[in-house]
């Protein structure tokens, strides 16, 4: 079926920086930035450089000092605002965040939706024990207080232009810090939206700056002085890269990579359950995420959930159900990636290399849901990540040769299995290598306040992004010891 787009692509937008509460150009070279859904001009920028940076970085440097002074309960009053301002500018920033990187409009509103949640964690912070204080000994007492930072950095990808940066933003700047955000020089607008919002929120100027730009512009930001911590998602070879470039400066990174997530299909899983969880996580996003299922483990004869598999994402309609691909490189490297496979002995049971463009959209950047049976372990299309919506589907005689396979693959984000066995799910989830674990759950996203981050070469750094395991990346924990008189029964601990 040829469809019509459900999104608003927006009028040519001048892209620019967001530096001390005002909207300027950066003085690097001019780049373009187009709609994945039609090719349409989508906006125009001039790239960050080294001296947009410094300057940048020393005024969030001054305004952090007076920001870390601000009591949290006042910080937050701030977060509760820009809260109320996303959920009022809702649909807009939706079509223009799915517009840039090729969701659908639904799946732009759920993406800043969790990005709004890990929000919502943030404005909690002012109730938890954020610090502690004990009587150590006769007249002593120990305490620690949780401060900021200071400036810190974040460098997110395209596929989510709100979602990635609101993982970090809220939390970091409710606990004191100036921020730096770099957005993916391919989806910059939603970035200008997110800054307008904050500055009418009533954030202080200079605490949150936007620096459009490519690898120069990262590279200046790592490099600041200033900046004392930074979070980046993205590929696992950029992840690595940014990781050994700012601990080699002595700074804390948190680095998230790609991925290449299994699903364990069991006989006994529930088929429609697990026909539409498995069709949705590796076509959700158009399998432009690094949380997509990649590799279906069919352990036994499975092929009735295979075929409920196949039927979900055949009906699905591209521009409507599952958008566009970022760029037509990608989707050139998708199609061949299918023709190795093809050749290598895979059966195709759905083939999305013959999907047609919405209407209108024919010079957008479209490939349809892929479905690969009979994959080798070890294969490209089994190991190696794909961003795409392709999965592979490897057939395995037991759960044990299953989690062999899975446990065998050098990335560590996401395992899930399908089983109405509670015994087997326990085995699956002991044995998977990987950070997040599913049961019946194609996507196993925690939600806040548990933590978002994989292991393996999913990750570069300690701890995770989100939640409450990532509030020692983004603060300093001080301690305290009090002592205020000499004790008459005076030890080693007094």
């Amino acid at each position: 079926m040829n469809n019509s787009i459900t999104i608003n692509i927006p009028a040519q937008t001048n892209v620019q920086n967001f530096i001390g509460g005002q909207f300027k150009n950066g003085s690097g070279e001019k780049m373009q930035v187009h709609s994945p859904y039609n090719g349409k001009l989508l906006g125009e920028f001039f790239a960050s450089t080294k001296q947009d940076v410094e300057a940048a970085a020393k005024e969030a440097a001054a305004a952090q000092k007076i920001w870390a002074d601000v009591p949290m309960k006042e910080r937050t009053k701030v977060m509760f605002n820009f809260r109320n301002i996303l959920m009022r500018d809702l649909e807009e920033i939706s079509h223009i965040k799915a517009s840039e990187s090729g969701k659908t409009l639904d799946e732009g509103r759920a993406g800043l939706m969790k990005g709004i949640e890990v929000l919502e964690f943030a404005i909690a912070l002012q109730n938890m024990d954020l610090g502690g204080r004990n009587e150590v000994s006769r007249g002593v007492s120990c305490e620690y207080r949780r401060e900021p930072v200071g400036v810190v950095a974040n460098i997110t990808p395209f596929n989510f232009p709100a979602m990635v940066p609101m993982w970090t933003i809220p939390i970091a700047l409710t606990l004191g810090n100036a921020y730096l955000w770099k957005p993916s020089e391919k989806t910059p607008l939603t970035s200008l939206r997110i800054a307008a919002a904050l500055k009418e929120a009533g954030l202080p100027n200079g605490l949150f700056q936007v620096l459009q730009g490519t690898k120069e512009t990262v590279e200046a930001i790592i490099d600041d002085k200033h900046v004392k911590a930074v979070g980046f998602v993205g590929s696992t070879k950029i992840a690595k890269m940014v990781y050994d470039r700012g601990t080699q400066l002595g700074k804390r990174v948190l680095a998230l990579g790609g991925a290449k997530n299994h699903i364990v299909l069991l006989p006994d899983a529930n088929p429609e359950l697990a026909g539409i969880g498995i069709s949705d996580s590796f076509t959700g996003c158009a399998g432009q995420r690094c949380m997509a299922a990649s590799v279906l483990l069919a352990v036994g004869d499975v092929d009735k959930h295979i075929e409920k598999i196949v039927a979900r994402a055949s009906s699905l309609q591209l521009g409507k159900d599952m958008g566009a691909i970022i760029t037509k490189a990608q989707v050139k490297f998708l199609n061949e990636a299918i023709d190795k496979a093809e050749k290598a002995g895979a059966k195709i049971l759905l083939d999305g290399r013959k999907a047609k463009a919405p209407a209108g959209c024919e010079e957008g950047n479209w490939i349809g849901p892929t479905v690969l049976d009979n994959i080798q372990p070890g294969s490209e299309a089994a190991s190696v990540e794909l961003f795409g919506p392709i999965i592979s589907i490897v057939r395995c005689p037991d759960i044990t040769t299953a989690m062999q396979i899975e446990n065998s693959v050098d990335y560590g984000n996401a395992c899930s299995v399908f089983t109405q066995n509670g015994a087997l799910a326990e085995k699956v989830i002991r044995a998977a290598s990987t950070g997040m674990v599913g049961v019946n759950v194609g996507v196993p996203v925690p939600r806040e306040p548990f933590s978002f981050g994989g292991i393996n070469a999913s990750k570069y750094g300690h701890g995770d992004i989100t939640g409450v395991h990532s509030l020692d990346f983004w603060s300093n924990i001080k301690k305290v010891t009090v002592k205020w008189e000499k004790q008459n029964d005076n030890n080693w601990m007094s």
